[in-house]
């Protein structure tokens, strides 16, 4: 089971955030979700292990098979790779 961190906001369908704790783009991703005020969650991907991690990856791997940071799952319909907020806004409309 894969343990997420809830990020309060407005609710525009569920968001995840698959980051690593060191990756600058990841954090400007994070950061750019809070202010927009939209709930999201997210993973530090490299800051789990063993099963965790390698369901993680699974699920990273349906959305980008470069399984790049970061990840961003909307509604779990939409993949987005790297930071980018035309896509994360279109997505959440």
């Amino acid at each position: 089971m894969v343990n997420l961190t809830l990020v309060e906001g407005k609710d525009r369908g569920k968001i995840v955030v698959y980051a690593l704790s060191t990756c600058g783009w990841c954090e400007k991703t994070k950061q750019f979700l809070q202010e927009q005020g939209l709930q999201y969650y997210y993973a530090n991907v490299d800051l789990t292990s063993g099963d965790e991690r390698k369901e993680i990856m699974e699920e990273i791997g349906r959305w980008n098979s470069r399984k790049s940071f970061p990840t961003i799952v909307v509604k779990d319909k939409i993949g987005i790779v790297g930071f980018n907020k035309e896509s994360l806004l279109e997505a959440v409309e």
